[in-house]
């Protein structure tokens, strides 16, 4: 099933490659599997023989000593960023202040960004410095440039990659979806200092990606199983590898990650530079970052609770299964009128998937499906139709709730509500990119009743309307609430 890394591939199939509708969250059976990086062994470093290698870069610009303390405090303030840690340098208002090589800076200027959004400007000069950082920021908010940009800098300051070297730079990504769009700007940014990159996942011929290892790259962008299968065998390896960045870390640890990128961490110096970057800190990613960072500055863009874009009208339906149907249609009807109406589906199941994809193409909607069993030609096809709106709905399973990075997504539909308050608040992301705006409506149902404090408490930071039905399902459970009428009816 090209496309998927092991683990969705797990997820999504039972024994003997048999479709297992609504499978279970817990990963893909031991005896098909086995257990992935069983051959690899816990390297011993000796930091007094390993050689010296630079990792802090970074010079603060004139403009930013200047800045008083006030100043920084009241630039936080107003962006919702907040620091935990020590040693953290103050942010970058302009791009100048970063102090980027003139290679970094030229690719930068020909996007006409007007200014770094807050996880860069606070993220850079972090990164630069060469310390160990967690960034919590939602997505579409810019956290690709901030661990990359400073990772070529670091990358440009090591010596020439010889015959037989790993890379220098290694990304972690749950997805081939987030992998491939993190190499593509590595292959952006890195081409005006002849960066070579490549991006390594599961699902698609090993023979292309091998080559690109062999000869040599200084930035690999994998998914964890199929790194683990090419370091097992001596496709690669991590001798040279001096900045590691994990990204969407929650994500990872949801889907069973966690032993591959254990072992595959082992097998990087531990004097290297780590950045972990996350949309939600719960306390596995928390433990993960104790683990393997040293002395590091948490950067939070945003509320520190479960949090979902405030740029996204969050309407909820409390409903019944049997109504979902007809309210989806009627729902549709008023979007597709809409000058802008691109619109993801969310459903639970590849079944459900196909079904509702078959009905609504009958009934003359211009929808496609998407989820693990699709060829990835197939898949390929299928985002590339609705990326360009020669079909404005697409209907999904969760394996597109992060990752896909379509810009001008305006509607999200959680036809089926997720196993997660997590997957909800990532579902809805895929709407509201880059500062604009959108709206997402989901249909709530009984069966979903223990979820209902969650999504309260994600609507509530949001400041959006709450449904009284979904404050019903809650007392009625005997869940406890009170009021405060600070601006409003809110839950407590």
């Amino acid at each position: 099933m090209p496309g998927f890394s092991d683990r969705d591939r797990g997820r999504d199939r039972g024994y003997g490659g048999a479709p297992r509708f609504g499978g279970s969250r817990s990963g893909p059976p031991q005896g098909k599997f086995g257990n992935p990086g069983e051959r690899l062994r816990k390297k011993h470093w000796n930091l007094d023989e390993l050689p010296k290698f630079e990792k802090n870069f970074y010079q603060e610009h004139p403009d930013v000593t200047r800045r008083s303390a006030q100043e920084v405090e009241q630039y936080r303030r107003s962006k919702e960023v907040t620091v935990k840690g020590r040693d953290c340098p103050n942010p970058i208002l302009k791009f100048h202040e970063a102090s980027f090589p003139t290679y970094v800076m030229d690719v930068i200027t020909k996007q006409n960004f007007a200014e770094p959004t807050p996880i860069q400007a606070q993220g850079w000069p972090l990164a630069l410095s060469g310390k160990d950082m967690v960034g919590i920021a939602q997505t579409g908010s810019g956290k690709t440039l901030s661990y990359l940009l400073p990772a070529i800098v670091h990358i440009n300051h090591q010596p020439f990659l010889e015959h037989g070297d790993g890379p220098i730079c290694l990304v972690l990504a749950p997805t081939r979806e987030l992998a491939q769009q993190v190499q593509q700007v590595a292959a952006e940014y890195g081409r005006a200092s002849r960066l070579k990159s490549t991006c390594i996942y599961g699902g698609a011929p090993k023979g292309p990606q091998i080559r690109d290892l062999e000869r040599g790259v200084e930035i690999c962008i994998a998914t964890p199983g199929r790194l683990i299968d090419f370091l097992e065998v001596g496709k690669t390896n991590l001798r040279r590898c001096t900045y590691l960045v994990l990204d969407e870390a929650d994500r990872m640890l949801d889907m069973g990650f966690e032993p591959q990128i254990r072992k595959i961490v082992d097998q990087i110096r531990p004097d290297r530079q780590t950045l972990m970057w996350s949309a939600t800190w719960p306390k596995e990613v928390r433990q993960l970052a104790e683990d393997f960072l040293k002395d590091y500055v948490q950067i939070n863009v945003g509320a520190l609770q479960l949090s979902a874009n405030h740029n996204i009208l969050q309407i909820v339906d409390v409903c019944n299964d049997g109504e979902k149907d007809d309210k989806l249609l009627r729902l549709l009807e008023e979007i597709m009128s809409e000058k802008e109406n691109k619109t993801i589906i969310f459903v639970e199941t590849k079944r459900r998937c196909d079904d509702l994809t078959r009905r609504m193409r009958r009934d003359g909607w211009p929808a496609m499906g998407i989820h693990g069993d699709k060829s990835q030609q197939e898949r390929d096809w299928v985002l590339n139709e609705f990326k360009y709106g020669k079909a404005p709905i697409l209907i999904a399973t969760d394996v597109a709730s992060r990752g896909l990075d379509v810009e001008d997504v305006k509607f999200v539909i959680n036809y089926d509500y997720p196993n997660s308050s997590e997957d909800y608040i990532h579902r809805i992301g895929r709407t509201a990119r880059s500062q604009k705006t959108g709206t997402a409506y989901t249909f709530f149902t009984p069966g979903n009743m223990k979820q209902a404090s969650d999504l309260i408490s994600v609507l509530r930071e949001a400041n959006q309307a709450i449904n009284p039905k979904l404050i019903q399902m809650v007392e009625d459970r005997g869940g406890k609430f009170n009021w405060s009428f600070k601006g409003g009816k809110r839950w407590l």
